[in-house]
């Protein structure tokens, strides 16, 4: 009879060490068979490892600095829109879509806020090891570890337009604009490589990748992240219900009824991410991202999402503002079920290049902004009740919720707004939301998730 594993007296040192070989061969084994992963030495080493995930700078740790003024020129007022450029430390700037809007040079009566609004730094906290940013050294990665795929809305477009110059002149941009001014906003822009950088012999082309057809950052018109389709039946499904405004004005007998569609007459763009997922998930020469940079709120109002309009619920209530953000909760669990089930598929697949997925806190607007010039010490107070503003803070609290979950492991919540909503000075000459490339703001969400996707989720992955 062959004695039971538990069962054996082990009488030597030898014996010893081949139970214990038996047995840990026996759990890799397990594992390997038991995961929807192919099985990685990595994976194996956490097991044993009980140390925590030492962060170089958190989000949070980077979110807690502040600006300093640190001008690079000696420039005392802007005479041109050229100079804009310079002062923002941009070799140029490869887009051409609403160029001179972007930088903030469109209006010359604003041309009082230079160089004032380009010549504070983001200074993170002292806890942060961080790379300086370098324009170079992003696009070595981008080729090398795989693109950054920007889905969202015009805010994203403005970080679109703010990576064309910080990259610049080691990338070139698509479309022309300037060639083909019929392009609308919604058409979709890239940056691919230059093939007159100087950095090309430093750079280890990835098996098929062509730089003259694989992006290295692209930009989608996205709003909501889901398209209207689907938005449409998450609302007519049981996974969602409207709670009453004014509970006490309620007739307990009464049934809410639900519109017919759930969007009003105003405009947005977005699509499906059974539309963009295999476009971030395909390979080279076609494609070669690795990350996907997403970011949603600001067309979440009731004005869009006109079915939870209540003018009864007034102002201070947002006019129904609680039940677009109940929505955005259930609309933003079922994108990430679709995503995360996209990227887990591609590994079970077979897919081994790194895929993930970051999601930008949405920055809201200022008031006034146009008459203040500097950088506040603390976030200001709402006057007004403008747009969404006031709540945004709660769809980005709701977002980063839903994704601190495990089950979503591949998807990770950058609350990295903070910076933003210290810069009232820093936004474009038409409005007090969009911002002006340069002024240090979105180049600073480029040096932040630059610096999470190679260094904080590498070395995650390495614990």
């Amino acid at each position: 009879m062959v004695p039971s594993l538990l069962s054996v007296r082990t009488r030597s040192l030898s014996s010893k060490v081949f139970l214990l070989g038996a047995i840990v061969t026996f759990a890799i084994t397990l594992y390997t068979f038991s995961s929807s992963y192919s099985f990685r030495i990595s994976d194996w080493s956490s097991i044993f490892s009980q140390q925590p995930h030492h962060s170089l700078c958190s989000p949070e740790q980077w979110s807690s600095g502040r600006w300093v003024y640190s001008p690079t020129s000696d420039l005392v007022n802007l005479t041109s829109p050229e100079q804009a450029l310079s002062l923002a430390g941009f070799e140029g700037c490869a887009a051409d879509r609403e160029y001179h809007w972007h930088l903030g040079t469109d209006h010359e009566e604003f041309w009082d806020r230079f160089p004032k609004v380009s010549s504070y730094r983001w200074l993170p906290s002292s806890q942060c090891d961080v790379r300086p940013l370098d324009g170079a050294a992003i696009v070595k990665d981008l080729v090398e570890n795989g693109g950054w795929l920007l889905l969202g809305d015009s805010i994203t477009e403005n970080h679109f337009f703010s990576l064309s110059c910080l990259l610049y002149p080691h990338v070139r941009a698509t479309p022309n604009y300037t060639e083909n001014p019929y392009f609308d906003r919604a058409w979709q822009q890239h940056l691919y490589l230059s093939p007159s950088s100087p950095i090309i012999p430093e750079i280890n082309m990835p098996e098929g990748f062509s730089i003259e057809n694989t992006p290295l950052v692209s930009f989608r018109r996205v709003d909501l992240l889901l398209n209207g389709t689907e938005l449409n039946t998450l609302y007519h499904s049981s996974a969602f219900s409207v709670e009453p405004t004014n509970l006490d004005s309620q007739d307990p007998g009464s049934q809410y009824t639900k519109a017919e569609s759930v969007f009003g007459e105003d405009a947005f763009w977005s699509l499906s991410p059974s539309e963009y997922m295999p476009t971030f998930l395909d390979s080279p020469p076609d494609a070669n991202y690795g990350t996907l940079v997403v970011s949603t709120a600001g067309h979440w109002t009731t004005t869009t999402l006109r079915a939870f309009r209540d003018e009864d619920a007034g102002e201070d209530a947002g006019y129904g503002i609680h039940n677009v953000l109940a929505f955005f909760k259930v609309a933003m669990r079922a994108w990430a079920g679709e995503v995360q089930d996209a990227i887990t598929k591609y590994h079970v697949n077979g897919g081994r290049r790194p895929k993930q997925v970051v999601v930008r806190a949405y920055l809201p607007g200022h008031e006034n902004c146009h008459n203040i010039f500097e950088p506040t010490e603390t976030i200001t107070p709402w006057a007004n009740l403008w747009y969404n503003w006031p709540w945004i803070p709660d769809f980005n609290t709701g977002f980063q919720d839903l994704l601190s979950s495990s089950e979503f492991p591949d998807i990770h919540y950058l609350p990295i707004d903070r910076p933003g909503r210290l810069r009232p000075d820093a936004h474009a000459s038409g409005d007090c939301l969009h911002l002006i490339s340069g002024a240090g703001v979105i180049e600073g969400w480029s040096h932040y998730i630059w610096h999470f996707v190679t260094r904080e989720l590498e070395q995650k992955d390495l614990m």
